[in-house]
């Protein structure tokens, strides 16, 4: 076994990718792009246990090359979703402009929790954008979903923040990042609102019909 898989298999990463099987009208399969210098900044070890992980592996350099998409997990198959949405007063075609979801994570218990990057760059739907996050938000991010996760309110959760080693340019310069989001699903209302305008029926029915958006 490499060093790279070696390092994948000890931190527990479980990865399926269900959603990578739907029609490719739905997605575009998307690499995050590499960032100079990642380092971790925070790591919710309570969900990383959740999820099977090890959040000692992860603590380390190895886990921030992950988080940050330097180094996929095995069995981590990226894509940016599509999906639809009013903005501006236009129903528009969008998609994941700035985050790349790495797969399905197999819990303990046998959930599937989709894993996804935030901040990860550019993606064909970033209409302009660089495809970044800068860590303030990020934090911000992290603390606002756990703390409604505290309340029992369904959201999407964080498991860790990185620090990129790179500046982003916003108002000023500023210090890039990445979120690493968990959630039972990232489907919107959108994504079956661009199935219906810019699929075929089948392709709206395999949608519907994931196994994870019954359950």
């Amino acid at each position: 076994m490499s060093e790279t898989k070696a390092s994948a298999a000890s931190s527990g990463w479980k990865l399926e990718s269900s959603y990578a099987r739907l029609p490719e009208t739905l997605f575009t399969r998307q690499n995050p792009i590499p960032v100079r210098a990642p380092m971790l900044a925070v790591l919710n070890r309570p969900l990383a246990a959740e999820l099977g992980l090890d959040s000692e592996a992860l603590a380390g350099a190895d886990g921030a090359e992950a988080f940050a998409g330097n180094r996929l997990p095995e069995g981590a198959d990226p894509l940016a979703q599509a999906y639809a949405g009013h903005q501006f007063g236009y129903f528009n075609r969008l998609g994941d402009g700035r985050a790349v979801l790495l797969g399905e994570q197999r819990t303990p218990g046998g959930q599937l929790r989709d894993i996804q990057l935030k901040g990860s760059g550019r993606t064909p739907y970033s209409r302009g954008g660089d495809g970044r996050a800068a860590l303030g938000p990020m934090l911000r991010e992290y603390i606002i979903s756990e703390a409604m996760h505290g309340l029992g309110i369904p959201t999407t959760r964080s498991l860790a923040v990185v620090t990129t080693g790179e500046r982003i340019v916003r108002e000023s310069l500023e210090t890039g990042a990445i979120l690493t989001r968990v959630a039972a699903s990232h489907l919107r209302v959108g994504t079956f609102q661009f199935a219906a305008q810019w699929g075929s029926e089948d392709e709206l029915r395999q949608l519907a019909d994931r196994p994870s958006v019954r359950s």
